[in-house]
């Protein structure tokens, strides 16, 4: 189906669509009138010789410096290629695209003053699979993500290197054979290309999305957990948590009740402790505090989609010129950092209850590292080591980002959100975070084998969904297959759709 862009409706959903499984789109007419709308009214102003800032000024520290109308002409191509200065690996083409549909998306709000060629070039190049060659390190996230936005926009010149069918080359080459013409750049284009955090949201997007599948599977492995270690079943009780209020740990209990629905745990078959260690009891509580934060988080992230992330901004019906700092990237960069230290703190609650499966001092009958020969075999024991160091490292990166400003452009631009280094780091964390409830996923299957009453429903769809996976460890054997597999697994959502299959639809907070 294609994706409408009307600069208001944009969501989450859509951009996956768009960045991960190649959605077409099209600019809405009445987005397209407003943009030529919004277009005659600048133009109007640099025939006036109106001053307006980086169209026909310099920018930051320059921007007291008025050019002459040879020099407007020139000045797009010069600051495109002054700003395209970023350094490293390219970026995914699914960040870069997921970028250039958020820019587009400012653009069909009418405020921006380019020519209609620039976003309808851009939506052409992703409708065709032609995704700019764009640095991944550069941005400090404010004045916009300016040197990989300007790496894409030299697309818009013909110029700088593409990925397109699978290969790299010069991207006039992709374009040719894609047969989409270049559009050049006149005045106002070039910095409406850039002036807005649209790599940091469209990473954003991406990231949020995984985050909340993440954090679904993470209750399904704590559901898991729960059972091998005779969990009581009272502190996931409804009431309980309606009487707190908070709604992501009210969500996070009714799936562990969902998953663990039918198991002998809850008909009181099986005699357990009266209270559980807090890395089993507060698994509502914890894994609810990211479930609220992961919705406020989305908030922000759809905000600003479907927002005018540009400077300056050309009000047509007032014939007027607004200018500020609606670039800023810290109303998205400073909740996605977070998330990311959010999901730190869940991977360290998952190990803590792979601890107690694995210590036989904890683990209320099960055998020692999970397997029954110990002394000559060591089971899961350095599992937990490899969790740990995958922890450790998202503790590193937890550090956050957005009071790490450094003044640039000779303290014109002297605080900027370095949202970047959050979004980079964010997906480092998710990363991790994978092969974390992978091995508790391993670990749980594991320890199920050993028990012999009936588990719940969900349970058994997710234990059934690792042993596709896994195999129940006897013997000890290499181990880094069996992490790296399931980590594969829990990145592609395996034990998330098993247990759907069975269960259905597990709640969400957002």
């Amino acid at each position: 189906m294609t994706i409408r862009l009307d600069g208001s409706s944009l969501t989450i959903e859509a951009v996956v669509r768009v960045a991960r499984h190649a959605e077409k789109m099209e600019l809405t007419p009445e987005a397209l009138g407003r943009i030529n709308t919004c277009r005659g009214m600048l133009e109007k102003k640099i025939q006036a010789h109106e001053t307006m800032y980086g169209v026909n000024t310099g920018i930051g520290e320059f921007s007291e410096v008025v050019l002459n109308d040879e020099q407007v002409k020139e000045f797009q191509k010069y600051l495109i290629y002054n700003h395209a200065a970023g350094i490293g690996e390219p970026a995914p083409v699914e960040h870069v695209r997921a970028a250039m549909l958020s820019r587009v998306n400012v653009h069909a709000k009418g405020f921006s003053g380019c020519r209609p060629e620039i976003p309808l070039t851009y939506i052409a190049m992703l409708n065709a699979g032609v995704t700019p060659v764009v640095c991944e390190k550069g941005s400090v996230g404010a004045c916009g993500d300016l040197a990989p936005m300007a790496q894409c926009a030299l697309s818009l010149m013909g110029e700088g290197e593409a990925f397109y069918q699978g290969q790299r080359m010069a991207t006039q080459q992709a374009l040719d054979k894609a047969g989409i013409p270049v559009p050049g750049l006149k005045a106002r284009d070039g910095l409406a290309a850039i002036n807005g955090s649209n790599l940091i949201t469209g990473m954003a997007c991406l990231e949020l999305y995984d985050a909340e599948r993440w954090v679904t599977q993470a209750e399904i492995a704590a559901a898991m957990t729960l059972e091998a270690l005779l969990a009581n079943m009272r502190p996931y009780e409804a009431k309980l948590h309606e009487l707190r209020g908070f709604r992501g740990a009210q969500t996070v209990a009714a799936n562990l009740r969902t998953v663990i629905a039918g198991s002998d745990l809850v008909t009181g078959k099986l005699k357990v402790k009266v209270q559980d260690a807090y890395s089993m009891r507060s698994t509502p509580q914890v894994i609810g505090a990211l479930r609220d934060l992961l919705a406020y988080a989305r908030k922000q992230v759809e905000t600003e989609l479907n927002g005018v992330a540009d400077n300056p901004i050309f009000v047509a019906e007032e014939n007027k010129v607004y200018t500020g700092a609606n670039f800023q990237g810290t109303p998205v960069s400073l909740p996605l950092d977070v998330v990311g230290a959010g999901v730190t703190m869940v991977s360290v609650l998952s190990e803590r209850r792979l601890n107690r499966l694995l210590n036989p001092a904890l683990s209320v009958g099960l055998p020692a590292f999970l397997t029954k020969g110990a002394g000559m075999f060591s089971g899961h024991m350095l599992s937990q080591y490899t969790a740990d160091m995958l922890i450790v490292e998202q503790r590193i990166l937890s550090a956050p980002s957005y009071v790490q400003s450094i003044p640039a452009a000779a303290d014109q631009e002297d605080f900027v959100s370095m949202g970047m280094n959050g979004a980079l780091k964010t997906r480092q964390i998710l990363e991790n975070a994978n092969g974390v409830l992978a091995i508790e996923f391993i670990a749980a299957a594991q320890g199920l084998d050993f028990r012999e009453f009936t588990p719940g429903k969900g349970t058994l769809a997710a234990k059934s969904a690792v042993r596709k996976v896994v195999e129940h460890l006897d013997a000890d054997r290499p181990l880094f297959r069996d992490h790296n597999a399931m980590t594969a697994a829990v990145k592609a959502c395996a034990v998330l759709d098993a247990v759907t299959a069975e269960v259905g639809e597990l709640k969400n907070s957002w």
